[in-house]
C-alpha cells in the first residue's frame, strides 16, 4: 500500500480547505487540474517521500504517463503552460519568418519591378518592342543661350534607313521646324509688339523654306524664301537668282539655301533635325534686328536603288535681319532686309562649286573622288560655341564626326 495520498484525499482537502465555503473551482468529483500540472505536482511529491518508499503510481498517474504516451507515439507535442497551444506557436513562427522574408526579398522584387517597367529594354529580347534607340532618347529643352562646347560623345552607332540619326548628337534635336521657337514678342523703339511679331515671324519663314522644305532640298527655286525678302533690296535678290541658275565660287546658292542633287542622294526618312535660337534688339534704323543661329542635320542615302548606307550632312546657319519702321523708312510692307548671312558645312566635298552639298559615303570610296582634298583642320559639325566664320580663312576641313 503506498504512502502517497490518494486522489480522493487530494481532491478532498482541496474542498475542505477555507470555512468551508470552497471557491467553486474543485467542486464534484472531476478535477480541474490540467495533465501537465497534474504531472508536476506528482514529482514534486515524489522528491519529499524517502527513496526507499515503493513508487507505485496511483490511477489517476498512469492515466496521464499512458496519455503522454499516446501523444508521443502520434507525433503529437503536449501543451506548455504558458505557451499556449502548440500548433498556433508554430503557425505564429510560420507567419513571422514569411514577413521577414517579404523584408528581405519583397523590397528588391518591388525594385526590381519598378526598373522594368520604367525600362522594359532590359528584359531579354525585349518582349514589350519598348528597346528602339530613337523612341527612348529624350529631347533636349530648346535653346536659349550660346552652348559653352560642343555636345558630348554618343555611341557610336551606325544609322539605318528607319533610324538615320543613330550614333549623332542630333538624335536628341527637333525635328524641323518645331526646333525653331520664336521668343516672346515686345514693343522695341517706335515698333510695336505686332511688328516685332512680324519680323520674327518671317524670319522663321526664310529659314524654314530656305533649309527645311523638300523643294528646296531637291533643288527646287525657295519661292516663299523670295517673297519674305524685300524685293528692293535688288543686288542680293539679283544675286541669289543668278546663283540658283548659273552657280560659280561667287554665285554660290548654298551660302543662303540647303540643297542636294536628285540624281546623287535621297532624303533618309522625312525627318531633319533642328537646333539653335533666334534673339532680337533696337536696330540702329528705328528697326527691330533679328538675329537667327541655327544648324540643320540631313540624313542621306545614294539614289542608286538598293542603297541603304545613310550619310549625314551638318550645316549650320547664321541670319541678320531687320524690319524697319514703315513710318520712318522706304520698305515694302510685311517683309524683311537682309543684312549678313553665312553658311558653315560639314561632310560635303570641297572646293565644288555646282550648287548643291556632296555628301561622302563609305560604299563610294572606290569611286572617283568629288572635289578637292581637305586642306583645314579637323572640325566637330555639331560644336555650336564658337562664332561662325572664325575658322573660314583656314580652307576646307574634315569633320571629327557626323
Amino acid at each position: 500500500m503506498s504512502d502517497r495520498p490518494s486522489d480522493e484525499h487530494i481532491s478532498g482537502s482541496a474542498q475542505g480547505d477555507g470555512d468551508g465555503g470552497g471557491d467553486g473551482k474543485s467542486s464534484g468529483s472531476g478535477s480541474s487540474i490540467s495533465d501537465a500540472e497534474w504531472a508536476k505536482f506528482l514529482q514534486d511529491s515524489e522528491r519529499e517521500i524517502p527513496a526507499s518508499a515503493p513508487k507505485e503510481p496511483s490511477a489517476r498517474a498512469r492515466m496521464v504517463t499512458e496519455r503522454l504516451r499516446q501523444q508521443e507515439a502520434r507525433g503529437e507535442a503536449p501543451e506548455g503552460w504558458r505557451t499556449g497551444p502548440a500548433g498556433q506557436d508554430v503557425a505564429d513562427r510560420a507567419a513571422r519568418k514569411r514577413r521577414r522574408l517579404w523584408v528581405f526579398l519583397g523590397l528588391p522584387l518591388v525594385v526590381v519591378l519598378a526598373v522594368v517597367a520604367m525600362r522594359p529594354s532590359l528584359i531579354p529580347g525585349d518582349p514589350f518592342g519598348a528597346g528602339e534607340p530613337e523612341a527612348a532618347a529624350s529631347p533636349l529643352p530648346a535653346e536659349t543661350a550660346a552652348p559653352t562646347g560642343a555636345p558630348g560623345a554618343v555611341d557610336a552607332e551606325k544609322p539605318t534607313i528607319e533610324q538615320p540619326f543613330l550614333g549623332s548628337p542630333a538624335l536628341q534635336w527637333a525635328d524641323g521646324a518645331a526646333g525653331i521657337v520664336l521668343p516672346a514678342a515686345k514693343p522695341v523703339g517706335s515698333l510695336s509688339k505686332a511688328q516685332v511679331a512680324q519680323a520674327l515671324e518671317l524670319t522663321k519663314k526664310l529659314l524654314v523654306d530656305a533649309n527645311l522644305d523638300p523643294v528646296t532640298l531637291r533643288g527646287g527655286r525657295p519661292e516663299t524664301a523670295f517673297a519674305v525678302i524685300d524685293p528692293r533690296q535688288t543686288e542680293l535678290v539679283g544675286l541669289l537668282n543668278t546663283s540658283l541658275s548659273k552657280p560659280d565660287e561667287k554665285h554660290d546658292p548654298l551660302a543662303m539655301f540647303s540643297r542636294f542633287d536628285p540624281a546623287e542622294v535621297r532624303p533618309a526618312g522625312d525627318v531633319v533635325k533642328t537646333r539653335g535660337r533666334i534673339t532680337f534688339k533696337a536696330g540702329e534704323q528705328a528697326s527691330v534686328a533679328v538675329h537667327a543661329d541655327y544648324t540643320f542635320v540631313y540624313p542621306l542615302v545614294q539614289a542608286a536603288q538598293g542603297s541603304t548606307e545613310v550619310s549625314r550632312t551638318i550645316v549650320r546657319r547664321v541670319l541678320d535681319i531687320e524690319l524697319s519702321d514703315p513710318t520712318k523708312y522706304l520698305v515694302t510692307p510685311g517683309t524683311i532686309t537682309v543684312r549678313n548671312y553665312e553658311e558653315e558645312a560639314g561632310n560635303t566635298a570641297c572646293d565644288v562649286y555646282d550648287g548643291y552639298f556632296h555628301p561622302e559615303f563609305s560604299t563610294a570610296a572606290e569611286a572617283e573622288p568629288t572635289g578637292a582634298a581637305p586642306t583645314g583642320p579637323t572640325r566637330d559639325p555639331y560644336d555650336r560655341s564658337h562664332e561662325l566664320g572664325a575658322n573660314r580663312d583656314q580652307g576646307c576641313g574634315v569633320v571629327s564626326r557626323t
